[in-house]
């Protein structure tokens, strides 16, 4: 039975074989990566001895989950045809990938509506989600990470983000369950949903529940948040020392209903940072 793990986004420069000793080396239990560059550029090939590799270092350092992130230009929503279905394409190519490599899940933002009215932007996500999805087979999950609410970035509000899973498994009733989401503390608490204190956190998960269903969180991005509540702003700050705050973070880290959901870092790289902060989530789930 799986429990609750906390890991960070670490590197897997010079290959991703080399990611499970470097998570190991900070105090991972478990870890999030990225199988090609984030910026773009084609995907080093994962050869079977790569995969293998992989896998003999992920079981000699003892973890049991690993996450992968999309790169950052995926939108499904741009006007740029190339663009648009590029996106859809690369996130299934990543989903197989994940697949070999035996990751639990991956994460990837939508894009944003600024080439569209919102009602045509969020029908291209819903046509980008049935096409990356269909016939998928593999053992990865698909999630949906929730957005900071900057601009006109998609995938802020629960509702939204509701709203895309319902239209794919009603125009696919083989994708039902199929989509789960990654819940990131500082873009939830900048698009508005506070978590600074434990009836803050009950009723913000309370909301998801209602709305989402928390049998489809299956990730959270652990990150405090450098600017107050409906902030809009995405920038991240270590644990504790944020505007989200540590209480907020030990109420997460406490709450029942979260108890097999895996905490990611993306806090920032500085010196120790890492250790740090998990160290200070370790604490709490002790308590």
């Amino acid at each position: 039975m799986q429990t609750m793990l906390f890991g960070s986004h670490v590197s897997a420069a010079g290959g991703v074989q080399n990611a499970p000793a470097n998570a190991t080396a900070v105090g991972c239990e478990t870890n999030n990566i990225v199988t090609r560059s984030p910026r773009g550029g084609a995907a080093p090939k994962l050869t079977k001895e790569i995969v293998t590799a992989f896998k003999n270092e992920c079981k000699k350092y003892g973890f049991t989950t690993c996450y992968v992130h999309t790169p950052y230009f995926i939108n499904f929503a741009s006007a740029n045809t190339r663009v648009r279905q590029g996106s859809a394409t690369i996130v299934r190519d990543e989903l197989n990938r994940s697949s070999l490599l035996g990751v639990t899940a991956l994460m990837t933002h939508l894009g944003s509506s600024k080439d569209f009215t919102i009602q045509k932007a969020q029908a291209l996500v819903v046509a980008g989600l049935l096409k990356l999805l269909d016939g998928y087979t593999g053992t990865t999950k698909f999630l949906i990470e929730i957005a900071a609410g900057q601009g006109l970035i998609l995938g802020a509000k629960f509702e939204e983000v509701a709203l895309y899973i319902t239209a794919v498994e009603k125009k696919n009733k083989k994708l039902k369950n199929k989509i789960g989401v990654c819940f990131d503390t500082c873009h939830a608490f900048a698009s508005g949903y506070d978590l600074k204190t434990p009836q803050a956190v009950k009723k913000t998960l309370a909301h998801f529940d209602q709305t989402i269903g928390l049998d489809r969180l299956v990730l959270i991005h652990a990150n405090d948040s450098k600017f107050d509540l409906g902030g809009k702003r995405d920038r991240h700050e270590h644990i504790g020392q944020g505007k989200i705050g540590a209480a907020g973070f030990r109420a997460l880290v406490t709450n029942p209903k979260l108890k097999n959901v895996d905490f990611i870092l993306e806090t920032p790289k500085e010196g120790d940072a890492d250790q740090k902060n998990l160290a200070l989530l370790k604490s709490f789930r002790k308590k």
